[in-house]
């Protein structure tokens, strides 16, 4: 996961890593309101949500490619842990990833 201060950045950088087959399905969502602390002053941005659906073993080059093409001198990139899914599913993305 991860957020973007554009949707028109977050759009291309999620083209990118779904054509080098990093990952699977990039769904982006609407802009959101973030509200956090960055170098002593509180900020209210607008950013733009990506759910990068990818494998534990594309992770590492996945956040390489990501902290290249992110325009945020600290971006949050975090991984959520995938308890189980629809195996299909889950086939499907391994497959999409694997292909690269």
């Amino acid at each position: 996961m991860t957020t973007f201060p554009s949707r028109d950045e977050a759009e291309r950088v999620a083209r990118i890593l779904v054509d080098e087959h990093l990952a699977a399905c990039i769904h982006l969502l609407p802009k959101g309101v973030s509200i956090y602390r960055w170098e002593g002053r509180l900020n209210i941005t607008e950013e733009v949500t990506l759910l990068i659906k990818t494998t534990a073993r594309a992770y590492a080059a996945l956040e390489q490619r990501l902290r290249a093409l992110h325009s945020y001198t600290l971006p949050e990139i975090v991984a959520l842990p995938v308890m189980d899914g629809l195996p299909d599913y889950l086939t499907w993305v391994a497959a999409a990833v694997s292909e690269g």
